[in-house]
């Protein structure tokens, strides 16, 4: 090669090496970690000055390490970062605000920024890079970090942190799987009425989703009063009433349920007669029972529940079953628990009036991890809840599980992504009829940091059927022009039976206060005993399907009324309104024996029928100057003389049931009207032929 070839070349490759050298320079420089140091920011005193005013007040608050004191530390965090943007740990501490706080998933900008400054900022930024993709659902951008950070780490430390980095790895292959498969749903903001620019959380939702009680901290909390951790108002209870599918504004249910201090909904019966709320001013967190009479509820109290449910622990959440005879509630004791919060259960002692020892309930449903948010639904058989152990991918995701016909739980389902993600999903109860479900989420697309949405389970998927923009609704954000879905979606609703109405005075049609009592005539057995509203009058029972239910409604001034229910196994969610008006005790008065049974064509009580015949000897037992006209009707079909008889004969059985329990013979008359007396005159169906089959009694003195 000629001299000046190579000197030539040398001089390329001088100004190669310089170009490269300069791209990096300007690299290193774009890419500068900018402490703040004032020597930084001499042109700047002023802004800096106020910057590192705001960076020591926030650095107050994040030493906290709290869920309440991560937004305060923001407040001041994010001044100072608009001033310099290219601090790594400035915006490794507000990633950690952010994935300690609600808005969880904004925490990933601020670690990849911190890591990309200096990848040394702290020794667990890869942790917490791969909890901001886990978040977000990059999963295997989160795996890759877990594994990263796991290969840092020294033996020692590794050894004690291996079991939780693997979990979290684990999680992130459950959640790819799980969105791979999502749920036929849609989540929507329950709106702008009832949530509002404050948290918005713990919806609870009677059982025919015409009231909503929920925990929120607006600004016209009781007291009006801020929590010192977080500086946020103190939670309030509030509720809101569905009016024609709309719910209303929401009220502060004040005093006594709310002081001025934090009271938050944990918990309500299916009639929506009792709430349970949680105090945290008793112990570590204690269960009270407010009772709903007429139209104010009592105060909080928990004498019930002081022996067995309440300790010195954190018990946080509790439903009660469609029955009120049991109580499933979480707790963080620790000599029956599994690890962290349980669900226990808690059966009511008709005795002592009080709920006896709790137990923990399954070790099918609970983990070493923590357990949340309890929900049993009306049907008595599916309960609802949220943990961090199963197959979670991520942080609590709601779970459900069915109790078998041997009285054991099934393995817990995960209800699926997007009901569930990577954060924490909790609270979430489920309509009677299935379709529908709440639950409070930190969405992007809430109207305040914590919002209730609505869930709408839209069952399996129909067939695609080719269609064109004429037939699309204008409202759908992103329309599909090629294939839409049949209006008609088939939904999978739960086996239930919901009864409600009013009771009221069969004369002036005055609400009033009635036990009503839920038999199982097949085992003659008292399931359920509850009250309808003295203020109202309006009732509510839910009756699981597969059974055959005798309905007494009584009242001390008023003839008992009764009414049957047979709900085979296979029937699926329906609503029953029925209105019972209320007869008083006189003259002329009558009562159908709905629930009293004989076999076909013969006149031998069923044993079924000896709850209803009980009801009647004890109202002639309170009433001892009373008596009565026991009459047998049939339908129109058969003979005179076989209907006469066999009527005869029904009435007469009734009379000598009440003389083996003591009524004197002189009280009872009978007779048997065949069919001369039908409710329908001119029946045609066998629904009609069956109500003029009865057996009733009148009041003749």
């Amino acid at each position: 090669m000629k001299t000046s070839d190579k000197n030539q070349n040398m001089k390329i490759s001088k100004f190669a090496l310089l170009f490269l050298f300069a791209l990096a320079v300007n690299f290193a420089y774009s890419q500068k970690d900018v402490e703040f140091n004032k020597d930084n920011f001499k042109n700047d005193k002023a802004g800096f000055k106020a910057a590192m005013d705001q960076l020591e007040e926030g650095d107050k608050y994040f030493e906290y390490q709290t869920r309440g004191s991560f937004p305060l530390a923001l407040e001041h965090y994010l001044p100072a970062q608009k001033f310099n943007p290219n601090s790594s740990k400035l915006n490794y501490k507000i990633g950690r605000c952010y994935e300690g706080s609600i808005q969880k998933k904004k925490s990933l900008e601020y670690f990849k920024k911190a890591y990309e400054l200096n990848p040394a900022v702290a020794p667990d930024i890869r942790y917490y890079l791969a909890r901001g993709y886990h978040l977000n659902m990059e999963f295997d951008k989160a795996i890759a970090e877990y594994n990263a950070y796991k290969g840092s780490l020294a033996p020692k430390e590794l050894q004690e942190k291996r079991k939780m980095i693997e979990k979290k790895v684990q999680e992130c292959e459950n959640g790819k799987k799980l969105i791979k498969d999502p749920q036929r749903v849609f989540i929507d903001n329950i709106g702008t009425t009832v949530n509002s620019e404050y948290p918005d959380y713990s919806p609870l939702i009677s059982t025919d989703e015409s009231m909503m009680i929920f925990t929120s901290r607006r600004a016209d909390t009781y007291g009006g009063g801020r929590d010192e951790s977080d500086q946020q108002f103190y939670e309030d209870i509030y509720v809101t009433y569905n009016i024609d599918g709309t719910w209303q504004v929401p009220k502060n249910m004040g005093k006594p349920l709310n002081t001025d201090r934090n009271d938050a909904t944990v918990g309500l019966s299916p009639d929506g007669q009792q709430l349970f709320i949680f105090n945290g001013q008793e112990g570590g967190g204690n269960i009270m029972v407010c009772e709903l009479k007429g139209t104010e509820w009592s105060k909080p109290d928990d004498g019930t529940l002081k022996k067995y449910i309440n300790t010195d622990f954190h018990e946080s959440s509790a439903s009660f079953s469609f029955d009120g005879k049991t109580m499933y509630f979480t707790s963080s004791r620790e000599d029956l628990s599994h690890g962290g919060h349980d669900i226990f259960f808690t059966t009511w002692d008709e005795e002592k009036e009080r709920w006896g020892e709790a137990r923990n309930l399954s070790a099918i449903l609970n983990t070493e991890y923590e357990e949340e948010g309890v929900f049993m639904h009306p049907d008595g058989r599916t309960i609802y809840f949220s943990s961090q152990g199963h197959n979670s991918m991520g942080g609590f995701d709601i779970f459900k599980s069915e109790l078998n016909d041997g009285g054991t739980w099934s393995a817990p389902i995960n209800l699926g992504y997007p009901i569930n993600t990577p954060d924490d999903d909790v609270f979430f109860v489920l309509n009677a009829s299935g379709k529908r479900g709440y639950y409070s989420s930190a969405s992007d697309e809430g109207v305040g940091s914590y919002d209730i949405f609505v869930i709408t389970f839209l069952g399996p998927e129909k067939p695609l059927v080719q269609g064109n923009e004429d037939i699309l609704l204008a409202s759908v954000a992103n329309p599909i022009t090629e294939t839409v879905i049949e209006a008609t979606v088939e939904i999978k609703t739960m086996r239930l039976t919901i009864l409600k109405g009013t009771i009221t005075d069969g004369f002036t049609g005055a609400p009033v206060a009635a036990e009503i009592e839920i038999v199982d005539n097949e085992k003659n057995q008292v399931i359920s005993v509850s009250s309808s509203n003295s203020a109202t009058g309006k009732y509510l029972v839910s009756l699981p399907s597969g059974k055959n239910y005798g309905i007494a409604v009584k009242n001390p001034d008023y003839l008992f009324h009764s009414e049957n229910f047979n709900i085979p196994s296979a029937t699926n969610y329906q609503e029953i309104t029925k209105d019972i008006a209320l007869m008083k005790m006189k003259i002329g008065s009558s009562v159908i024996l709905k629930n009293v049974f004989f076999d076909y064509a013969k006149a031998t009580l069923r044993p079924e029928s000896y709850p209803e015949l009980d009801r009647l000897h004890k109202l002639l037992t309170d009433f001892p100057s009373a008596r009565i006209k026991v009459t047998g009707h049939t339908d129109s079909r058969g003979s005179v003389e076989t209907n006469t008889r066999l009527s005869n004969d029904r009435a007469k059985a009734v009379v000598e049931y009440l003389k083996t329990k003591g009524i004197a013979d002189s009280r009872l008359q009978y007779e048997g009207m065949a069919s001369k007396k039908p409710i329908v005159p001119s029946a045609k169906t066998e629904e009609d032929h069956q109500q003029n089959r009865r057996v009733e009694f009148e009041i003749i003195e």
